[in-house]
């Protein structure tokens, strides 16, 4: 038997691989070439070697302490450029203290001049040596300065992020710069046709009245003047310390990270001295409920050929869960089974067509120009609101719509929109953390809340286990808070908050009837 095998082993390759007779195959220029079975390995040609899902351990985000307190994370990700960023616990929630719109001037004033570096002209050029480009980003909650280049610069990147983060110089030209910029901004978010940044100020401040998250993001006009360098460095003193930051990197080994992270963030004497903090605020975020109106002629926001008709906004909203809480990723599901857009939005697959919004709502009533569901969520409280905009006197109308929808969300939830809610909320997850940057940003947030970071895999499990009685069970309990209601344009019709607050308590959604003696 061995001897049978070692002569099949001798053999001629044609014939093990099932080619006896030598069959030849003529080509398309003349020439002529074997049969080959492609189940075969060819001759010469060295054995292939696949890739295969290694261990679980190859994908987990790795965290570790600096003995300062500074958090370093990574994640792995194949590629020659990263992305690499400092994200700070600090935003416009912790100004309660302090003059409004500090955390604006910051998001404004970031990769300006240094200690080391003279101009924003010189970050950008050292920035363009290693292909890079940078970006600052301030929320209620958090400021992130990020920037990608390519992996070899590392070392640059972590030195220039620790320079922008812990020794801005604010020169007196860049901080009259900025005052102009950010006068400028509040003029444009005042007569853009999109209101929905504005919306979004007024609904946290009617929900959070005067507290934390409903403290204003961008900075009045009448502090542009009084808001100067020592009023940001007494801010920086309480806010940038180590232990309320983290450095993330998202395509780099973390063993360079963390030495990078030695080498420029630890011992590091910010522009701002280092005394110790006294005044950091840990308030919790207070729901109250509430209203916010502002009545605008809402007639010019576009001329031209074909100008967007006068609209009235109203956006209604209630208090769902912080992102730390189990009944977030119900709230998750509901926001995508909730859905809608715009009357004029494009449809196709994944657009949302078949969204509640759209079927109930936009394809029902012509007359409504937009109907979209909100989920805005902090570390400690969340809201779930629905924006609507349609004619003036059609405002009654379209509140009643908005606050039947809240009720109907308490109903019956049929199988195959639950199904189709969960697979969209999978897609657009997993389809977001194809993108580099956004992997960043999942990583420091999550980092940055929890000392951990939730992989997608496991949030796709946890998505697939809400069930309809999880829906019901977080709306029930959402439609016992007091509503938070913002509205922009011609009020006119604009009913009573007791009136909403009564339809959203009602068993049909339905405001109570108007008598009117005269008409």
């Amino acid at each position: 038997a061995a001897g049978e095998v070692l002569r099949a082993e001798r053999a001629p390759w044609s014939r093990r691989c099932g080619l006896a007779g030598g069959r030849m195959y003529s080509g398309g220029g003349g020439g002529s070439y074997p049969a080959v079975s492609l189940s075969c390995p060819l001759p010469g040609v060295p054995q292939a070697v696949f890739a295969a899902a290694g261990g679980r351990e190859q994908f987990e985000t790795r965290v570790t302490l600096l003995e300062n307190g500074l958090r370093v994370a990574s994640q792995k990700k194949f590629g020659q450029f990263c992305t690499v960023g400092l994200l700070v616990n600090s935003g416009s929630r912790h100004e309660a203290k302090y003059l409004s719109g500090i955390t604006h001037f910051l998001e404004k004033l970031a990769f300006s001049s240094t200690a080391k570096f003279g101009s924003k002209d010189e970050i950008l050029l050292t920035l363009e040596k290693h292909g890079g480009i940078c970006d600052c980003q301030a929320s209620r909650d958090t400021i992130m300065y990020a920037v990608s280049a390519d992996t070899r610069g590392l070392d640059t990147v972590v030195n220039l992020l620790a320079e922008v983060a812990l020794r801005p110089r604010f020169s007196d030209e860049e901080m009259e710069m900025t005052r102009a910029a950010i006068r400028f901004e509040l003029e444009d978010l005042n007569m853009r046709p999109d209101p929905e940044p504005l919306l979004t100020e007024m609904i946290h401040a009617a929900a959070y009245r005067d507290n934390t998250v409903g403290l204003n993001r961008f900075c009045p006009v009448e502090n542009t003047d009084k808001i100067d360098r020592e009023v940001l460095h007494s801010y920086l003193r309480n806010y940038y310390t180590p232990e309320r930051m983290v450095l993330a990197g998202v395509g780099i080994e973390h063993e360079q990270l963390v030495e990078c992270a030695k080498k420029y963030l630890l011992g590091v004497e910010p522009a701002w001295g280092s005394r110790k903090t006294k005044d950091v605020d840990r308030s919790v975020a207070q729901y109250t409920g509430g209203i916010v109106k502002v009545e605008k002629d809402m007639s010019d926001v576009s001329l031209g050929p074909t100008p967007i008709p006068e609209l009235t906004h109203i956006m209604i909203g209630l208090e769902s869960c912080s992102f730390l809480e189990e009944d977030f990723i119900p709230f998750a599901v509901l926001n995508m089974m909730m859905g809608g857009g715009g009357s004029f939005s494009a449809g196709g697959p994944g657009k949302g067509m078949f969204t509640r919004l759209y079927l109930n709502v936009l394809n029902r009533h012509h007359w409504m120009y937009n109907a979209t569901s909100y989920h805005h969520s902090y570390e400690d409280t969340g809201l779930l609101c629905i924006h609507a905009s349609a004619d003036p006197k059609q405002v009654r109308e379209m509140v009643e719509i908005i606050t039947r929808e809240f009720i109907l969300m308490a109903g019956a939830v049929g199988e195959v929109e639950l199904e189709r809610a969960k697979t969209q909320l999978k897609s657009m997850l997993m389809m977001n953390l194809e993108s580099r940057p956004v992997i960043f940003e999942d990583v420091g947030r999550q980092v940055l809340a929890t000392n951990t970071r939730k992989l997608p895999d496991e949030l796709c499990a946890l998505i697939g286990q809400v069930k309809s009685a999880d829906i019901k069970r977080v709306v029930t309990k959402m439609l016992h808070k007091k509503p938070a209601v913002a509205a922009l344009g011609d009020l006119t019709d604009l009913p009573t908050y007791e009136h909403i607050q009564a339809a959203l308590s009602s068993k049909d959604g339905r405001l109570p009837r108007l008598y009117r003696l005269f008409r």
